[in-house]
């Protein structure tokens, strides 16, 4: 007992010695005009790093109490049943596409050839996983001022072989869900909500409100530092459907059958007595695999750090509606040379982002190039219209995708549109330098 308490209190003056080097070392500098303003950055405290250090003494590094805490709590603040953490967010959106290749899914399984909805204006690793599972990606335009899939096309991007709708909640923005759902269950059609950008946004759905990345199949969450909460890297997939989840976890932990967690053994006392395939009887269900999986999991440093981020995360939300509120406020002065974004009916955002489109006589790059020269980062709606990018090179003209109208919005959003940040550590200074430097811009 007395070397346990010797541990202990080993590890609390290590705790303290972080602390203070924290606070001596790694606050961040008070803000004067003309500093670099990032579009985002890492927003964290001394318990950020105390929890990294501590999953480090107990050098047990994959995932072990830590990734066990932060599925738990993050199910609870979604108010999901199931939470698999993986270690990105681009691989949450590849296991929550993958999961729907499973055989186990029967009819509804997505095949090669077989198509998903989505929309070209996003980020590349929303689309990628449908095109490397061999599906087929429908591309559909969106609208602005919401920068979200245009419902009103759905019917025109649907065909026999259509199996699913994957989309993302556009910088915090959700997607008009209503309309989606509606659509998704008339015709019998999975959900994904990438929720990357949009952890802790909340929709109104028939009178219950909720969080984003809960109303579709499975949702999707990335913590890359830009994001709303960190782990530096990591992402998570969740879902209320228990079959999901069982895929989820095996296709994650190397398509393994076993659900035994991580240094367990035996947790459903049959390890020994099982009949698989043409496996022997008996063969050692550990090392039975019921799918072609991956090993995604996170390790237990970056689920101790996302542990005091989610503990703080309401906060971070509440931070970046004010940030919004605050820019958009100071730029309605310009409204009559951009387009200033704006909410989806029916929703209450955690915005990633705070996007403009410049209108007719507005130069884009006159005003990104004079923002970045005076110190505000910009960026652009991340691929533009992905259709267009080089990766589109050696399929362009090819049945591999299809595309439903001529997209003209997305490519006006390509060509007019960037967004500026509105992560916790905004002050209020550098919102509103930013905001001058805009305006300025424009004159």
């Amino acid at each position: 007992m007395a070397d346990k308490i010797s541990q202990n209190d080993a590890r609390e003056k290590i705790f303290e010695q972080i602390r203070d080097y924290y606070k001596k070392y790694m606050v961040e500098k008070p803000y004067t005009e003309g500093d670099r303003i990032p579009y985002a950055s890492r927003y964290f405290d001394e318990k950020e790093v105390v929890n990294l250090v501590d999953s480090a003494l107990d050098f047990w590094l994959t995932s072990g109490r830590y990734c066990e805490q932060f599925e738990k709590s993050l199910a609870e603040y979604l108010g999901v049943k199931y939470v698999s953490l993986v270690n990105s967010g681009s691989s949450a959106n590849l296991l929550a596409f993958a999961i729907l290749t499973s055989p186990l899914l029967k009819e509804r399984r997505i095949n090669r050839g077989d198509e998903v909805i989505t929309v070209a204006a996003g980020f590349p690793t929303t689309v990628a996983p449908i095109i490397q599972y061999g599906a087929v990606p429908v591309f559909v335009d969106i609208t602005i001022p919401e920068y979200n899939i245009d419902p009103s096309q759905l019917e025109a991007a649907y065909s026999p072989k259509t199996k699913a709708v994957m989309l993302a909640h556009t910088l915090g923005n959700p997607f008009d869900i209503k309309a989606v759902k509606e659509f998704c269950d008339k015709h019998n059609l999975w959900l994904i909500e990438d929720n990357c950008d949009a952890l802790g946004s909340a929709y109104t759905l028939d009178g219950k409100t909720g969080l984003t990345g809960t109303f579709g199949d499975i949702g999707t969450s990335s913590f890359y530092p830009p994001h709303h909460m960190t782990m530096g890297e990591g992402g998570a997939v969740y879902t209320n459907n228990p079959l999901l989840h069982k895929i989820a976890r095996s296709m994650r932990d190397w398509g393994r059958d076993c659900a035994c967690p991580s240094g367990v053994d035996n947790l459903c006392g049959h390890r020994f007595d099982g009949q698989y395939g043409e496996l022997p009887q008996g063969y050692d269900h550990k090392y039975v695999y019921s799918h072609f999986g991956f090993n995604l999991k996170a390790t237990e440093m970056q689920a101790a750090i996302g542990c005091a981020q989610l503990e703080k995360f309401p906060s971070f939300a509440a931070r970046r509606r004010y940030n919004f509120d605050r820019l958009y406020g100071a730029l309605k002065c310009v409204s009559d040379k951009l387009i200033l974004p704006e909410p989806q009916k029916g929703s209450d955002p955690s915005w990633f982002g705070f996007i403009v489109t410049c209108k007719d006589g507005v130069s884009k790059n006159k005003v990104v190039q004079y923002c970045e020269s005076h110190g505000v980062q910009t960026r652009m709606l991340f691929s533009g219209n992905i259709v267009r990018q080089p990766v589109f090179d050696d399929i362009r003209g090819t049945d591999k995708y299809r595309v439903v109208g001529d997209l003209a919005v997305t490519d006006r959003v390509m060509a007019n549109s960037f967004w500026i940040g509105v992560y916790p550590g905004m002050t209020d200074a550098k919102l509103d330098y930013m905001a001058k430097t805009i305006i300025e811009a424009l004159d």
